[in-house]
């Protein structure tokens, strides 16, 4: 191996690792609000990826219908349990419908726009809405009433719910592979280097939404709320900050780092329906890397990770998932033996 070949290794490397650290990142984020570990976030990267596929056909995506299906149980879920401990129809009703107006518009609006084959920017932002849409709906149905549930539990609904999401990307996509177009073709040389845009693209909006997390954790007020409840979920639900509305925004902000994770990866490599289990693992291998807890540990795993994903392609390829996964259990043995053991409980 020389320099050049080494130089585009690396390159490769720290591309997919710009993926992987906003799944590590969305990892890390639903784990310390939620308690979940949410195995299904690479679904929402394929669901984002074939969304747009589909509308580069000019047919309406299958993730359509199932947003409705899934935006009317949760509705009714919602409209039940609030009537059954407040007694209060208007208030129940008024709460499910704020988990359905956002779905049935933006369903209504790919619908109807499908068929006109908009510009690539234009269907780019709509299958964007159509899976951050999920997110919450997600959580209402599958996690919301489990939230005092240990996290064994909790890990064990969220492998249930990667195998609904695997199947429906099946039923709805088929197995068929797709690869968008990248939105951006040229390509830039730099030494022994090829910059292609579309790497460019990943970088930049990768730093992008990473800074525009910090900003938002810093200085907003939803964004600290949701800090506290990572915290100290009893401290905060005592100050007001309800667990429900916590759970069902780190639940959206992890379907909308998806869907855009989605379309950056697009592009550069061919996705099918049950790609994004494999995807979504390597960043949950950076978010074990940063003990589930670390925004910048999280950040720095996932640069590794693809680094020694590209290294061990071009050395053994047959193998590179396995020399992926394995750095899990020196990270877990390390980090087993250094801290405490707990209850399972708590």
């Amino acid at each position: 191996m020389d320099f050049s070949i080494a130089s585009i290794l690396l390159l490769d490397g720290i591309t997919n690792g710009a993926i992987y650290s906003l799944l590590g990142l969305a990892t890390v984020l639903v784990f310390t609000v939620t308690r979940v570990i949410f195995i299904p976030q690479g679904e929402f990267v394929a669901y984002g990826a074939l969304t747009l596929a589909m509308l580069q056909t000019g047919k309406t995506p299958g993730t359509v219908w199932l947003l409705l299906v899934l935006a009317v149980v949760a509705a009714l879920m919602e409209l039940v349990e609030r009537w059954r401990h407040h007694g209060n129809l208007f208030r129940a009703v008024r709460s499910s419908l704020k988990l359905i107006v956002f779905p049935l518009l933006v369903s209504l609006t790919a619908i109807w726009a499908a068929p006109l084959m908009l510009a690539l920017w234009l269907q780019a932002i709509m299958s964007v809405a159509i899976v951050t849409a999920f997110g919450p709906l997600v959580y209402r149905v599958a996690y919301q009433s489990l939230e005092e549930a240990t996290p064994l539990v909790l890990l064990i609904v969220s492998v249930g719910v990667h195998f609904a999401m695997t199947g429906f990307g099946l039923l709805f996509f088929g197995a068929e592979g797709f690869r968008n177009p990248s939105f951006w073709d040229d390509r830039f040389a730099l030494g022994p280097v090829t910059f292609s845009g579309q790497a460019i693209i990943i970088f930049i909006a990768s730093l992008a939404l990473i800074g525009m997390l910090w900003i938002y954790f810093e200085r907003s007020l939803s964004g600290k709320a949701l800090r506290a409840t990572a915290v100290n979920r009893t401290g905060a639900r005592l100050m007001g900050i309800t667990s429900h509305t916590s759970g069902q925004l780190a639940f959206l902000m992890a379907a909308l780092i998806g869907a855009l994770s989605g379309l950056l990866i697009g592009p550069t490599t061919t996705i099918f329906y049950d790609s994004g289990f494999l995807i979504g693992l390597k960043g949950f291998v950076a978010a074990v890397i940063a003990g589930l807890v670390s925004y910048p540990g999280a950040l720095l795993g996932a640069l590794f990770v693809g680094v020694v994903e590209a290294f061990g392609a071009f050395w053994a390829s047959a193998f590179k998932e396995v020399i992926v996964f394995t750095l899990v259990l020196p990270v877990l043995l390390i980090r087993s033996l250094r801290s405490g053991h707990s209850d399972e409980g708590h």
